[in-house]
Formats: C-alpha cells, structure tokens, sequence
C-alpha cells in the first residue's frame, strides 16, 4: 500500500476534522452528564436495616455542590462482590446539606454494595447517572 494514495490521505483530513469538531464543543464549554463527581462521605456502614448513606455531588474541576438535584431511579445491589442480582431496599432521605443527598439502605448482608442512581440536575438536559460502593458489616 502506498502512503501517497488518496485513500489514506482522505481517511486522515476525516479523522482530523473530526477530532477539531469535537474539540471544539468542548471548548465551547459544553457540559455533558459526565462533568459531575459522585463521593460517599463514609464507605462503612452498619449491617442493618435503615443505615445512611451520605452522598456528595459536586461539579467536576470546581468541587462545587450540586443543589436541587432530583434523585429518580436507584438501586442496592451487591454488584461489587459479584452477586448483581442481590439487592436490597433503598429510599430517598433528603438532604442534610446542600450538594449531599442521604439514602436510608438495608444491606441484607456483610460485603461490597453499589447504590447507583440516576439524577436530573438543572439545567441539564442529559439524565446524571453515577454510584458509590460502601461496606457493610
């Protein structure tokens, strides 16, 4: 194959083209729903019924709290430990401080658990889906 053929030249001006465009929608300051950081604020928690999870949502890069974030789908699962397919109960708790959102979990077991969730934050129109692993014992 020849270097100097039209094929990969016309290849190469498509993958530069793309690479500039993409580049520039993020220059632009187009936030996707992957601009925020999802933390636990403890990794341990209790093996029993209506333990707290604390959750932290922050904006990417500053750190700053995500307020008003409205919480509607989750899931417990045991994912971490290889067994996806047990859960266990969530509930929404509120939230303790801006940015922080609690979930009353029952772990029904000692080990690795996920809670996932997907939020709706403002002014974002992609669906924010994220989760944590705490330790139950």
């Amino acid at each position: 194959m020849q270097l100097n053929s039209p094929a990969p030249r016309g290849l190469a001006r498509v993958l530069i083209a793309t690479t500039l465009a993409l580049g520039a929608l993020t220059a632009c300051g187009q936030k996707s729903a992957t601009s925020y950081v999802f933390s636990v604020v403890r990794d341990e928690i209790p093996l029993s019924a209506d333990a707290f999870v604390d959750v932290r949502l922050t904006k990417q890069g500053s750190g700053e709290p995500v307020a008003d974030a409205v919480i509607f789908e989750t899931r417990f699962d045991m994912e971490p430990d290889g067994m996806g397919g047990m859960d266990a109960p969530v509930k929404a708790g509120g939230s303790p401080t801006p940015g922080t959102y609690r979930f009353i979990v029952s772990p029904t077991m000692a080990g690795h658990w996920a809670l996932k969730f997907a939020v709706k934050v403002q002014g974002e129109s992609d669906t924010v889906r994220g989760q944590v692993v705490v330790a139950a014992h």
